[in-house]
């Protein structure tokens, strides 16, 4: 078994404008680092299928779906906030950004890889049971979260959220189910404003000061994460794998590096290994500084692999 590796062509077709952060040169960024990395050819690669209702509605209402469905311009684009807009090639991209979360599970939970990070966009953790925001459509890592469970009969699920910015989406639809488990870190005070009072008592958030650097990011992956994974044990990890807390990233003011994300993942792999048959899917969140992007995901998709 290897990692796979899941996108599509039509993930590219989303585009919210020019000079918008979340642009369709961000996976080829991936792409081409992945390449020249050598990584390339020791991962398995898959077309992410489109994403079915039935699976979106685990995590949205089915109104919102509607409404999603319903939006997607035939020309132009239109906004449903003033950070996320629809062009005609937005759907798609949509349905197949949550389409690779619940592939990548049932390949995984299939025995027919070990892991599998899901290379797509738009991104999804903003994303709530019946809201649309920060470049967000469909919360992915959540689709395919209860996929696990609902479809797969899972009992235990853990979120890691790593991303810059909270994962307000996730967390509002989670919240109070004593299945899943939520472990993350975030920018405080910054966009989406939220997440320093959790919602409910299986969310562990922690706020992270502007300045913040690797040595404290790390501190709270082994003192907070860890220990409360370990408690939950889980069946099966997602990760919502943001790489815009890096230090070239002017969205946001953390300090990592591409070090700190190998670090973090190889410490998820091992305790997947330990708990939970080794089960990960990660989904890329957000990461807007296109060359610390492809060198972050290239080490995060290393440490997957085991090929450090």
């Amino acid at each position: 078994m290897t990692t796979a590796y899941i996108t599509h062509r039509e993930c590219m077709l989303h585009d919210m404008g020019p000079h918008h952060p979340e642009c369709p040169e961000r996976l080829a960024a991936i792409q081409d680092r992945l390449i020249a990395s050598g990584l390339d050819g020791c991962i398995a690669h898959h077309d992410a299928p489109l994403v079915e209702v039935d699976a979106l509605v685990r995590a949205h209402s089915p109104e919102y779906v509607r409404q999603v469905f319903d939006a997607a311009p035939g020309k132009g684009i239109v906004h449903l906030d003033p950070d996320t807009a629809m062009c005609p090639g937005t759907l798609r991209a949509a349905q197949r950004a949550a389409g690779a979360g619940v592939f990548a599970t049932d390949l995984v939970l299939s025995g027919a890889a070990v892991n599998a990070f899901c290379a797509v966009r738009p991104p999804g953790h903003h994303a709530e049971y019946a809201k649309s925001m920060g470049f967000c459509f469909f919360n992915n890592v959540v689709v395919a979260a209860r996929h696990a469970l609902e479809a797969h009969g899972l009992e235990r699920v853990a979120i890691v959220d790593f991303d810059v910015h909270h994962g307000n989406g996730t967390e509002n639809i989670v919240a109070h189910d004593p299945r899943m488990l939520m472990v993350s870190t975030f920018q405080h005070p910054f966009y989406p404003y939220s997440g320093a009072e959790p919602l409910a008592d299986n969310l562990c958030n922690v706020p992270l000061p502007a300045g913040t650097r690797g040595e404290g990011f790390r501190d709270v992956v082994t003192q907070r994460w860890l220990p409360r994974l370990e408690a939950f044990a889980p069946q099966m990890l997602f990760l919502s794998a943001g790489f815009d807390a890096h230090i070239e990233d002017d969205m946001a003011s953390l300090g990592l590096v591409e070090a700190d994300y190998a670090w973090v993942t190889t410490q998820l792999v091992q305790f997947a290994q330990k708990v939970c048959q080794g089960r990960i899917v990660s989904m890329l969140e957000g990461g807007y500084a296109l060359s610390a992007l492809g060198r972050s995901a290239t080490e995060h998709v290393r440490a997957l692999a085991e090929l450090g």
